[in-house]
């Protein structure tokens, strides 16, 4: 049994499964978990593969460590999307964080994850400091501004052009975040490849949120997802505090007083993970645009 995800017209990517271990549709979309080898445990997104419990702490460290290491006192958070649960329990990591808010539209798909994904979640669900809201995140968002978030971790789907994804990537949610997070907040999203071959999603998400004059710093950065195989990008947008200044002394430290281990972004590797490379840097002049709910991103890869 194979499960074929297509790349882009040049490729398609097969994954042998040896054991699929359960299949189903929710309301939004269609779900596999299954075996695969070396991979391990793998969850499939109609037909696209979410994370395998090989390297997923890869891209869940990515997702979640660089905006908490960066602010100094996080204790209100929000996660955008995240159903695995793997998100949430990154920023819960933080013994700092007294409310951690996950927003998930797909109740199905968490209570789903909640019953076999227990590698990921490892109990966030159920952790006093987590309440729970299965609704539009975007939403959300606008009903909760003004509450002073300190870290918006938006790992949401990605924005094809038959879901609803497409409005969660532009200048006016990035704003609504914006809106919602206190004076030094922090946002980190998710932003596609970040691979020579389709890197326009990620420079569009970089090049937007720098013509924003709500956000003093942004970064891109990157990690090694080798489910994915290819390089995957996120972009940070903070307020106040600049990435780029996080020492390795300054992660350090602030790892050890929140009892914070991680095994990908370490205090050492940071500054790795921030150093583009130059064909992103050159991308993001020659095809990254400001996306906007009237032009946004649609991802055809």
């Amino acid at each position: 049994m194979f499960i074929n995800e297509t790349h882009t017209d040049a490729a398609v990517w097969q994954f042998r499964v040896s054991k699929m271990i359960l299949e189903g549709k929710t309301e939004y979309q269609t779900y596999q978990i299954c075996e695969i080898p070396r991979f391990g445990k793998s969850l499939f997104l109609d037909y696209n593969i979410q994370t395998s419990l090989m390297d997923e702490y890869v891209f869940h460290e990515c997702m979640v460590q660089p905006a908490m290491a960066l602010h100094p006192n996080p204790t209100k958070v929000v996660i955008c999307g995240g159903g695995e649960g793997a998100t949430l329990r990154e920023a819960l990591a933080h013994n700092t964080v007294t409310e951690a808010h996950m927003v998930d539209i797909d109740k199905e798909l968490v209570d789903m994850a909640r019953e076999h994904l227990p590698e990921w979640h490892q109990g966030a669900f159920d952790n006093p400091r987590t309440t729970m809201h299965y609704t539009d995140a975007r939403q959300w968002l606008v009903d909760h501004k003004g509450a002073g978030f300190h870290a918006i971790l938006s790992d949401l789907p990605n924005p094809h052009e038959e879901g609803p994804g497409q409005m969660l990537f532009t200048k006016e949610y990035f704003q609504i975040c914006a809106d919602a997070m206190s004076d030094d907040g922090v946002l980190a999203l998710q932003a596609g490849t970040a691979n020579e071959n389709y890197p326009e999603c990620m420079v569009s998400c970089i090049k937007t949120l720098e013509s924003m004059d709500c956000f003093s710093h942004v970064a891109g950065y990157y990690g090694l997802v080798t489910t994915f195989f290819q390089p995957w990008g996120f972009v940070l947008a903070s307020k106040k505090h600049n990435p780029l200044e996080l020492t390795e002394a300054m992660i350090a430290e602030r790892f050890a007083a929140r009892g914070v281990k991680t095994r990908y972004y370490t205090p050492r590797f940071h500054q790795a993970c921030f150093t583009l490379p130059e064909y992103l840097i050159e991308a993001k002049e020659t095809k990254g645009r400001i996306l906007t709910d009237a032009d946004p991103f649609i991802w055809t890869a």
